[in-house]
């Protein structure tokens, strides 16, 4: 395991997840969004709010984060937030887990259905899913260390004899 560093600030950074009615970044919407804003000198604000998505909550979504339709039907909608949100995530950098390919594009869809370009400017992002990939990667060799407990010998050749 490679060792730990300190992130050095220049902004504040915001970590943050989101839950939604299900997987498609294009369709689904969220019913919670946590964030965590932690400034340069180590000060940390935390919101968490839960919302109507105004659609049903897919079965499949409430199984994984536990919020069901009857949880939020009296919560506001996005849009009743957005502008506060995007006053708290404004010139933030971002850091979550694989929010690159789903958190991100996700909110920034739901800030476009309000009219609202989030992030307004650029933004520095980390996602910790693709500092894992990096760490730990997924590929044959590493797949066959970890089942067979072995170091791959031939990795591209497909009758390599050490596999068998």
């Amino acid at each position: 395991m490679s060792e730990t560093k300190e992130l050095q600030l220049e902004r504040p950074i915001i970590s943050f997840d989101l839950e939604t009615t299900g997987l498609d970044i294009r369709a689904d919407r969220i019913v919670e969004i946590s964030c965590v804003k932690i400034h340069p000198n180590g000060e940390r604000e935390v919101r968490t709010k839960r919302l109507n998505p105004q659609k049903p909550i897919s079965p499949a979504a409430s199984a994984v984060h536990g919020i069901y339709d009857d949880d939020v039907v009296n919560e506001p909608a996005f849009t009743q937030i957005a502008k506060s949100l995007l006053d708290f995530m404004g010139g933030c950098d971002l850091t979550g887990y694989n929010i690159e390919r789903f958190d991100l594009p996700l909110l920034v869809r739901e800030f476009k259905r309000e009219d609202i370009a989030f992030p307004s400017e650029p933004v520095g992002v980390i996602d910790s899913y693709r500092i894992y990939l990096n760490e730990e990667p997924r590929d044959l060799s590493s797949a066959y260390r970890y089942f067979c407990d072995k170091e791959l010998v031939g990795a591209h050749g497909a009758r390599s004899e050490e596999r068998v």
